[in-house]
């Protein structure tokens, strides 16, 4: 038997032991504990299960998402600096994340699990909004204001890279309106107008078609209100007539409250199989349809060895794993905050679970692609080994049947949406009241500090969410 089936042979056999022992489980179900203590909101017993594996976890393949959890649980405790130093490595891991060929060899004949985890283009992005929400409580307005910047700059960068199939979400409503925020709060009305309207623009182009998410109401009375402060005049008669709204000047005295509504818990992946048939070989290409999903796939071998383009040729159909998001709804559909006998409805601003299914669905094509070709290398060498010896071939069908899975890790502690509401409140210490409606209605009480002229800043989760559904 020639030296690299010995090989392929040994190696196949290590990893089919390794899957066999971590079972079928998804990346979810491994890590039910850190999840149970994240969503009922036990904080501190999360950080101490994380910070128990620290050494191994901040190092292995996962570290992304190790990074990312520790920065969400450091927020969730109050330890804005902390949080953004794990957020920091997270970022650090989107920018000089390389490809290991190791791996990338080692996938072709497993699946993508045994790769470092590239996280998902939106994760990518709400890394930045927990960063700008750090800063924001660290009174670092500058800092935030990189934070929410960087954020389409991002989105440009991954799509630059797509040659074909690019994404639908290529523009983030919620960074620009994160960044109107921070400008007004911090004194320049100028940009503050600038990125409410850029908001507005992509809630209304983009948004609303992609997520059902229409411009929320306090965007076009923040956008008519910095019109009107910086004597805009034809501007502000442009919006008052387009929205319908009349620029009332806000009374000075007062204060303002910018009230971020996070809530549940986004999505987490599971895997689906989809078949594929040969439907023929032309020209050194083999094509593969699935008539269920109207999919087909061109795949060009004619670079192949003559043994590998025949076992390809020779293929009757393949069966691909790709990944899936399971929803997780939570139990309020809506809620307001109510100050001095008023309500303030809580506006939705990004609906985190409608983009991570819209990622998944734009990158579709671009995995299974990937998947096909993993499918048929696979082939091509059980084809190989069976032809040096049947029992080496029925062997390695085995390993390509066992570790055909999709990878099925992701950001598990975000939210499933974030809202907002602006409040304009008399200097002094004010009581405000979240009241969150669905089965049943909660009612959550805060104390808040206004100063004259000042916006005072708060994000609030409720972590009530369903299983995964």
């Amino acid at each position: 038997m020639p030296h690299y089936i010995k090989n392929f042979n040994k190696l196949f056999f290590i990893f089919v032991c390794t899957v066999l022992l971590t079972s079928c489980a998804t990346y979810y179900e491994k890590n039910i504990k850190l999840q149970e203590f994240i969503t009922s909101g036990q904080f501190d017993k999360a950080d101490n299960l994380m910070a128990q594996s620290a050494e191994k976890e901040s190092t292995s393949i996962n570290r992304m998402l190790y990074w990312c959890n520790r920065g969400t649980v450091s927020f969730f405790q109050g330890k804005y600096e902390e949080s953004n130093t794990y957020f920091n490595d997270a970022d650090l891991y989107v920018e000089d994340y390389r490809k290991s060929f190791g791996n990338e060899a080692l996938a072709l004949v497993s699946n993508p699990m045994v790769k470092p985890y590239k996280p998902e283009d939106f994760e990518a992005v709400m890394v930045h909004y927990y960063k700008a929400l750090n800063f924001i409580y660290l009174k670092d307005y500058e800092g935030a204001l990189i934070e929410a910047r960087r954020v389409n700059i991002l989105l440009n960068q991954f799509n630059e890279k797509y040659k074909e199939n690019k994404n639908k979400y290529t523009r983030d409503a919620f960074s620009h309106l994160l960044m109107g925020i921070i400008y007004e709060a911090s004194g320049n009305n100028n940009d503050a107008f600038i990125a409410y309207r850029n908001a507005y623009d992509v809630y209304e182009n983009d948004y609303l078609k992609l997520f059902n998410v229409a411009p929320p109401l306090q965007l076009k009375k923040d956008i008519i209100r910095t019109a009107g402060k910086l004597g805009f005049g034809s501007e502000l008669d442009f919006y008052e007539r387009k929205f319908g709204l009349k620029y009332n000047p806000q009374n000075e005295e007062d204060g303002q409250l910018v009230f971020f509504w996070m809530n549940g818990f986004g999505p987490v992946k599971d895997e689906w199989s989809i078949n594929f048939t040969n439907t023929g070989f032309n020209d050194g290409w083999v094509y593969l349809e699935n008539s269920d999903e109207g999919l087909t796939f061109p795949i060009y071998i004619g670079n192949r060895s003559g043994n590998d383009q025949n076992s390809i040729k020779n293929l009757s159909f393949l069966r691909v794993a790709f990944p899936k998001y399971r929803e997780r709804k939570p139990f309020f559909h809506s809620g307001q905050l109510k100050a001095q006998d008023q309500a303030y409805n809580l506006e939705l601003s990004q609906d985190v679970n409608q983009i991570a299914f819209q990622c998944l669905k734009d990158r579709m094509m671009r995995e299974l692609a990937n998947g096909i070709m993993r499918l048929a290398t696979k082939k091509a060498l059980e084809a190989v080994a069976r032809n040096e010896n049947e029992y080496l071939g029925a062997l390695v069908s085995l390993a390509n049947a066992v570790t055909e899975k999709a990878d099925t890790r992701n950001w598990q502690s975000l939210p499933h949406s974030i809202s907002y509401s602006r409040i304009s409140l008399p200097e002094g210490i004010h009581k405000v009241t979240l009241e969150t409606q669905g089965t049943s209605t909660k009612s959550t009480d805060f104390d808040f500090i206004i100063k004259k002229g000042e916006t005072t800043f708060f994000a609030y989760q409720n972590l009530e969410s369903s299983s995964p559904q």
